[in-house]
């Protein structure tokens, strides 16, 4: 994970937004165990009551669950959870303003699609 943040939310909820894009891209599988808090905090240079913050509200949402002494997983159905409840949200709170935007500007449906896929970040390694 990547030490750079803005300003616009706090860190926790970042790296929370960091760790639930993982899952949806398929970096982070249900089963998985998430990185150490210790890790986390070292390679982002972030507190570890930060980093531990963030976890807590994966836990919260169920996404992720605690194994004592062993660390933290991905829960399974938390891709399914994740997806939902992602979906329900940019349609609600994105797709309207992105929707106003596009007829604003005259767009079609053809302009967009004949426009090339901006590559994801899965936060896997191309080989």
């Amino acid at each position: 994970m990547d030490g750079e943040w803005n300003d616009s939310q706090p860190i926790y909820r970042q790296l929370r937004d960091r760790i639930v894009a993982m899952i949806l891209d398929g970096a982070l599988n249900e089963g998985d165990s998430l990185p150490s808090v210790r890790t986390v905090s070292a390679e982002s240079r972030v507190n570890p009551l930060t980093v531990m913050k963030g976890y807590q509200q994966l836990v919260d949402e169920g996404l992720v669950e605690t194994r004592r002494g062993l660390g933290m997983f991905v829960n399974q159905g938390a891709r399914g959870l994740l997806l939902k409840s992602e979906r329900e949200g940019f349609l609600k709170d994105e797709w309207p303003r992105l929707r106003e935007h596009i007829e604003r500007l005259g767009l079609t449906v053809e302009d967009l699609l004949a426009r090339p896929a901006a590559k994801r970040r899965t936060g896997k390694k191309e080989s």
